[in-house]
C-alpha cells in the first residue's frame, strides 16, 4: 500500500474490523460452547467444526488488531513483523484444512453409513484435528525459516542495520511463497477436492435417495435427508471461504505477475475485510442451517444472558431423541 490513504477510509476500515472481530469472537465462542451444552453436537464432524471455530476466535482475537496495528504503519523489527504475517497464514491454512476434513467426514458418512462409526472414531477425529494443525503451523511458519524478503530488503538498501521496517504484510512475506507455495500448493489444490468430494456427495445422497438402499437406520429416506441439508449448510461454509479469501489471493497474483499494475488501496481494503469477515460468517450459517446449533444458540441466549431457567428435562430429552428417553421409561417399568 505505498499510496496515501485518506484519513476518513483508514477510520472507515478500522470501524469494520474491530465490527469484524467482535462478531467473530462472539459468534465462534457461541459455536464451541453450543458444542458443549449439546450432547447430539459431539460427534467427529462438530469436532471439526469446533477446530474451525478456535482458529476464527483466534482472528477475531488476535490477528485483527494486528492487522489494525500494521494498517496504521507502525515501525517494528522486521521478524516481529514477520510473526504477524505467518500467523495470519497459520490460521487460514488451519481452516482450509478443518474445511477439508469436514468435507472428507461427510463423505465417509454417505459412503460407508453402516461402518462409519468404526472407522471415524473419535480417537481418529482427534488426530485428524492435530494432523491439521501440525501441517498449518509448518506452511504458515515456512517463512520465518528463510522463505522471506529479509535478503531482497538488505540488497536494495530499505532496511536499517538494527532490521527495523514500517510493518506491512507483501514488505516481509515473499510473493514466490505466497503464490507458488501456499496458493498454488496449500489452497487451491484443497479447495478443489473439496468441490469434487461436495459433487459427489450430493450425487450419492440423490442416487441412494432414488433406489431408497438400506442404510442400518430404521428410515433410509429420512437419513439421507438429513445428510443432504447438513452437507449442503457445509458447502455454503465452504463456498463462503472461497469467496472470502480468494480475492486477497488473486491481488498477491497480480503484485507477483504484474509488478508495475497499480493495486487501488480500498481494493486491498476490501480484500483484508473479505478474508476478515469470513471468520464471523460461519456462526450465521450454522443458526439458520442447522437445527441443532439454532436450538444450542437459543438456549445460550435464553439461559446465560436473559437470565431465563429452561427446563433441564426437556433440553436432555432434545438432545438424545425421544426413542432413547422412551426405552430408559420403558425400562424403569420392567
Amino acid at each position: 500500500m505505498g499510496e496515501a490513504v485518506p484519513s476518513t477510509t483508514k477510520a472507515l476500515y478500522i470501524g469494520m474490523e474491530v465490527a469484524i472481530a467482535v462478531s467473530s469472537v462472539l459468534g465462534n465462542v457461541m459455536v464451541v460452547w453450543a458444542v458443549k451444552i449439546n450432547r447430539s453436537l459431539r460427534d467427529t464432524t462438530f469436532c471439526f467444526i469446533v477446530s474451525l471455530a478456535l482458529a476464527d476466535i483466534a482472528v477475531g482475537a488476535l490477528v485483527i488488531p494486528l492487522a489494525i496495528t500494521i494498517s496504521i504503519g507502525l515501525k517494528t523489527h522486521f521478524y516481529s513483523c514477520l510473526l504477524v504475517a505467518c500467523t495470519v497464514l497459520v490460521l487460514t491454512q488451519s481452516s482450509i484444512l478443518a474445511l477439508l476434513a469436514i468435507a472428507m467426514d461427510r463423505y465417509l458418512r454417505v459412503k460407508i453409513p453402516m461402518s462409519y462409526k468404526r472407522v471415524v472414531t473419535p480417537r481418529r477425529a482427534g488426530m485428524a484435528v492435530l494432523l491439521c494443525w501440525t501441517v498449518a503451523f509448518v506452511v504458515g511458519l515456512t517463512p520465518m525459516l528463510g522463505w522471506n524478503n529479509l535478503q531482497k530488503l538488505q540488497e536494495n538498501g530499505t532496511l536499517t542495520s538494527d532490521l527495523n521496517i514500517t510493518c506491512e504484510f507483501e514488505t516481509v512475506v515473499s510473493m514466490e511463497y505466497m503464490v507458488y507455495f501456499n496458493f498454488f500448493g496449500w489452497v487451491l489444490p484443497p479447495l478443489l477436492v473439496m468441490l469434487l468430494i461436495y459433487v459427489e456427495i450430493f450425487y450419492m445422497i440423490h442416487r441412494q435417495l432414488n433406489k431408497k438402499v438400506t442404510t442400518g437406520h430404521a428410515d433410509p429416506s429420512k437419513y439421507y435427508g438429513k445428510e443432504l441439508k447438513l452437507a449442503k449448510s457445509l458447502a455454503l461454509v465452504l463456498f463462503f471461504f472461497a469467496a472470502s479469501w480468494l480475492p486477497l489471493h488473486i491481488l498477491n497474483c497480480i503484485t507477483l505477475f504484474c509488478p508495475d499494475c497499480q493495486k487501488p488501496t480500498f481494493l486491498i481494503y476490501i480484500a483484508i475485510l473479505l478474508s476478515h469477515g469470513n471468520s464471523a460468517v460461519n456462526p450465521i450459517v450454522y443458526a439458520f442451517r442447522i437445527k441443532k446449533f439454532r436450538s444450542a444458540f437459543l438456549k445460550i441466549w435464553k439461559q446465560y444472558v436473559c437470565c431465563k431457567e429452561t427446563p433441564p428435562q426437556g433440553n436432555y430429552m432434545s438432545e438424545r431423541g425421544p426413542s432413547l428417553d422412551m426405552r430408559q421409561h420403558r425400562n424403569s417399568n420392567l
